[in-house]
C-alpha cells in the first residue's frame, strides 16, 4: 500500500495559490506535471488560472475557494477532498498576510485574522494531511515563511512572530518525521515583489523600495527545488542568506533597532 504513490500521477495543495509566490508554486508544480488543488478565497482569479493551466499542462485542476481566516475553511477543504476520493501527496502552506503599523495602533480584528490565517490554518492543514502522508509512507510539506522568522519585527510586530512560528514548528515536526517518507521545508524568502506590501499598506516603508527585490517566480522555483531536494530551510538569495546569519551573531538590541529603521517610512 505503502508504494501506491509511485504508479500514480502526484497532486500538490496550494493555499493562496491566486497570486504572488502561491501561483508561480502552483505553476512550477503544473510544469512537473502534478495535478493541482487550488485553494485561495479570489473565486475569479482561481477559475482564470484553472481555464489558463488546464490545457497548457494536460493535468487535473481542482479549486476550492476558501477564506483561511475563518476557522472551519481546513476542515472544509480535508472533507470535501476526502469525498471527492483526492489523495495529496505534497502540502503547500503558502497562503498569509501582513500589517503594517505600532502595535497599540494597528486593528486588533486584522491581527486575529492574519493569526488564523499564518498560523493556526496552516498548523490545521498540516495535521489533517499528515497522517495519510504517514501512512502511505510518502509526503512533502513546504511552509512559507520568511526572513521575518529570524528576528522581531518592530512595526510588524504580530507578523514577524507569526513567521517564527512557522519555522519553529516546522523545523520541529521536520525532526519528528525522520525516517517516515515524509518532509517537510520551510521556505524564508526576503522582500519580494508581489501583493504583499500593498495588502500590509506599507508601501512607503524603506523595506519596500530595496534594490534588487527578489521576484516571487524566482522565489517559487528555489522552493519546489528545495522541497525535492528535501532541504528543511531554504532562504533564497545570497543577500538574505547573509542576512540570517549576521542576525544570530548580533546583539538582539542592537537587531531590532536595524529592523525597526528599515521598516520607518521614507522621508
Amino acid at each position: 500500500m505503502k508504494n501506491n504513490h509511485k504508479s500514480r500521477q502526484k497532486t500538490v495543495l496550494v493555499t493562496g495559490s491566486a497570486h504572488g509566490i502561491g501561483y508561480q508554486l502552483a505553476y512550477v508544480f503544473a510544469g512537473h506535471n502534478y495535478n493541482l488543488v487550488l485553494v485561495d478565497k479570489d473565486a475569479e482569479t482561481l477559475a482564470i488560472i484553472a481555464e489558463e493551466f488546464s490545457p497548457k499542462f494536460g493535468i487535473s485542476i481542482k479549486t476550492l475557494v476558501k477564506d483561511l481566516s475563518i476557522s472551519t475553511s481546513p476542515t472544509e477543504i480535508f472533507t470535501e477532498l476526502q469525498q471527492a476520493g483526492i489523495k495529496i501527496d505534497v502540502l503547500v502552506n503558502n497562503a498569509g498576510f501582513g500589517t503594517y503599523g505600532v502595535f497599540s495602533e494597528t486593528d486588533l480584528t486584522t491581527e486575529l485574522k492574519m493569526l488564523q490565517v499564518n498560523i493556526v490554518s496552516l498548523t490545521h492543514l498540516t495535521k489533517l494531511f499528515l497522517k495519510d502522508m504517514i501512512a502511505q509512507g510518502y509526503g512533502k510539506i513546504l511552509n512559507v515563511a520568511s526572513v521575518a522568522a529570524f528576528q522581531p519585527g518592530p512595526l510588524m510586530a504580530v507578523y514577524f512572530a507569526t513567521k517564527a512560528y512557522v519555522l519553529s514548528f516546522s523545523e520541529a515536526i521536520a525532526n519528528e518525521l525522520e525516517g517516515t517518507g515524509v518532509t517537510v521545508t520551510t521556505l524564508c524568502p526576503g522582500p519580494t515583489t508581489s501583493e504583499f506590501q500593498k495588502a500590509a499598506a506599507m508601501e512607503e516603508a524603506k523595506i519596500s523600495h530595496v534594490n534588487r527585490m527578489m521576484n516571487s517566480e524566482t522565489v517559487a522555483k528555489i522552493g519546489y527545488d528545495s522541497l525535492m531536494a528535501n532541504k528543511t530551510i531554504a532562504i533564497p538569495g545570497l543577500r538574505n542568506n547573509i542576512l540570517v546569519k549576521s542576525v544570530r551573531f548580533a546583539p538582539r538590541n542592537i537587531v531590532t533597532k536595524v529592523v525597526r529603521n528599515m521598516h520607518e517610512l521614507r522621508k
